[in-house]
């Protein structure tokens, strides 16, 4: 028989230790959005874009897959890491049909005015172009009405590219 506090203290031992394993994470994530910089990528500090992931495993039956390092290609000012060379090989065929819109920023956050980071496991592929949301919150928002908030995006999108999201 647990007394309460014996319990209480159970609870924040526990809420302790998710704390600091959640702290771990932070680093990771500070390093891959500059809210500083006016680069219209959304680019890690080494320029690795999507967080390491394959553009091309999002529009496989699979969905997304991290790339290996050694497996890369560069365009526009990024460095995109695949899982294989197959993959590698046709993103080099065509980057354009495989680079996420808006610079791999939030495809809500830019309907909004804003360009906020993206967890790369929240995509959708709207008329063969990726698209990524910051979290489940932001995509379901999109996903009631992606047309017209793609339509929101687009007309935004110009204007924000080269701003720093700091400064929106």
């Amino acid at each position: 028989m647990s007394t309460p506090f014996y319990s209480s203290r159970r609870s924040f031992v526990a809420s302790a230790t998710l704390m600091a394993i959640a702290s771990l994470a932070i680093p990771q994530l500070a390093q891959a959005y500059d809210e500083q910089s006016t680069s219209a990528l959304n680019v890690d500090a080494k320029g690795i874009a999507l967080k390491g992931f394959d553009p091309v495993s999002y529009f496989s039956s699979g969905g997304p897959v991290p790339g290996k390092a050694e497996l890369f290609a560069k365009y526009q000012d990024a460095t995109y890491q695949f899982a294989s060379s197959q993959n590698r090989d046709s993103f080099i065929a065509d980057p354009a049909k495989y680079t996420p819109a808006y610079g791999g920023f939030c495809a809500m956050g830019v309907a909004l005015e804003q360009k906020l980071d993206v967890d790369p496991q929240l995509w959708r592929i709207v008329d063969g172009k990726l698209y990524l949301n910051v979290h489940k919150g932001a995509q379901s928002r999109w996903l009631e009405d992606v047309k017209g908030n793609l339509a929101k995006a687009d007309k935004n999108w110009p204007r924000l590219k080269d701003k720093a999201p700091k400064t929106l």
